[in-house]
């Protein structure tokens, strides 16, 4: 492995692809070279940039004629929960949580299979598949978390989570799909909690990944405010 100042990184680009998110549109991405030994200080200046993890890559969009995508992050000290928010917490008030290494577990692995064929049966992690789980949510890297919820003995969500210098990343959270469980609202509260987690570690930021205006996927997101995103001149309250 190699180490690396922001000012001497080899980036490499995609040919075009399709979108992840935009229907009929192609898109590039822009990753560092996978040799670099990633700090968790450099880790930060680059999601600063607007670079995400996946697996081993960091990486953004870097397309010609398109920047829909734009990085988010929620400002912790400004935020508070509104009531729906609030009723959120006492729902989930019987949950166990545990914060692990981002290993593989056979567990979290059936919980995240129930999740994609129940949810994303559309998109390009269908069907789920073991390689391509391990590739994009296990991580030997220090800073990379995967945080349990728990109802007694029985896996309801997992939150694969980066710590940053100064917030957290909010990577990808699965949880269980089953109608007795849709008022626990399992992906809200996983925010709600990385709030709260870095507001007691003393952190200003939780990532949440890229916005887009045109994606109903990703309207979730504007329910975290204050919320800034990355523009062309830096961050700015959304």
């Amino acid at each position: 492995m190699t180490s690396a100042t922001e000012s001497n990184i080899k980036l490499f680009v995609t040919p075009p692809h399709p979108c992840s998110y935009l229907p009929d549109q192609q898109a590039t991405t822009l990753f560092i070279d996978p040799a670099l030994d990633v700090t968790t200080a450099l880790y930060t200046a680059l999601t600063h940039a607007g670079f995400r993890r996946s697996g081993p890559n960091l990486y953004r969009p870097h397309c010609d004629a398109c920047s829909a995508c734009q990085s988010a992050r929620v400002l912790v000290d400004g935020f508070r929960p509104d009531r729906s928010q609030r009723r959120l917490y006492q729902r989930n008030r019987d949950l166990q949580i545990q914060d692990l290494p981002a290993h593989f577990s056979d567990e979290h692995y059936a919980l995240y299979c129930r999740y994609i064929s129940a949810r994303h049966r559309d998109g390009a992690m269908y069907p789920p598949d073991e390689a391509q789980y391990r590739s994009f949510l296990t991580s030997n890297q220090h800073f990379s978390r995967m945080v349990e919820f728990r109802l007694d003995d029985e896996l309801l969500a997992v939150a694969a989570i980066d710590q940053l210098s100064d917030g957290l990343s909010a990577i990808y959270t699965f949880y269980a799909p089953e109608p007795e469980y849709t008022r626990r609202s399992l992906g809200s509260y996983a925010v709600l909690w990385q709030i709260e987690r870095a507001r007691t570690q003393k952190l200003p930021y939780v990532y949440l990944g890229y916005w887009i205006a045109d994606s109903p996927k990703m309207r979730y997101k504007t329910r975290f405010r204050p919320l800034e995103l990355l523009t062309q001149t830096g961050w700015k309250l959304y």
